[in-house]
């Protein structure tokens, strides 16, 4: 640079030198920047990833129907047959899901049963139960018909580790075979954590 002062002839290639150094420096600092981006933008979909959550179970899968209950009291409903378990929350031998990410759930209970003929008694019912509490049910009891079904769909704010389960109330069955008449599904819509 000193050599800019003293040589008028050597001054165009310092000015060279003097505008490669500040394009260095501004190739830099952009491609930090991008690369700072890149990571932070990979990092949110690993999280996006990881928190991937969605179950979708039926009652059984048998080719006859099949009808469960009455019971005398309330029993947790085991869905045995599983379209989906992503992220491994739902438990087919409890028939419990377990929230695995804090966040915004679609949860949907579909019940259906079949008097076997008319004239008798039908009563279907299922309810939704978050941590043993019941957030909504759906039920017929009626002598109109020979089947009945009834579906809930929820939007829920649930906590990681919140146990979401369908109960069948006491006196009331399910009918199912591979139609899959009674289902329960839900699926993370947004994380909160």
């Amino acid at each position: 640079m000193r050599d800019c002062v003293a040589d008028q002839g050597s001054c165009g290639c310092c000015l060279m030198w003097r505008e490669m150094d500040r394009l260095t420096t501004y190739f830099n600092s952009t491609l930090n920047a991008l690369e700072d981006e890149y990571q932070r933008t990979t990092r949110s979909l690993d999280r996006m990833e990881a928190s991937r959550s969605a179950f979708s179970v039926a009652l059984t899968a048998n080719n006859n129907l099949i009808c469960f209950g009455p019971f005398p009291s309330d029993e947790l409903i085991t869905y045995q047959h599983v379209f989906i378990n992503l992220g491994g929350g739902y438990s087919a031998d409890t028939g419990v899901f377990t929230v695995p990410h804090s966040g915004v759930y679609s949860v949907a209970l579909t019940s259906y049963s079949d008097a076997g003929s008319a004239g008798n008694v039908l009563a279907v019912g299922a309810d939704l139960l978050v941590n043993g509490q019941t957030v909504t049910g759906n039920r017929e009891n009626n002598q109109q018909d020979q089947e009945d079904s009834a579906t809930a769909v929820l939007v829920l704010h649930l906590a990681a580790g919140d146990k979401v389960a369908a109960n069948m109330p006491a006196g009331c069955f399910l009918c199912d075979d591979r139609s899959h008449y009674n289902t329960f599904s839900a699926f993370l819509l947004y994380p909160t954590e």
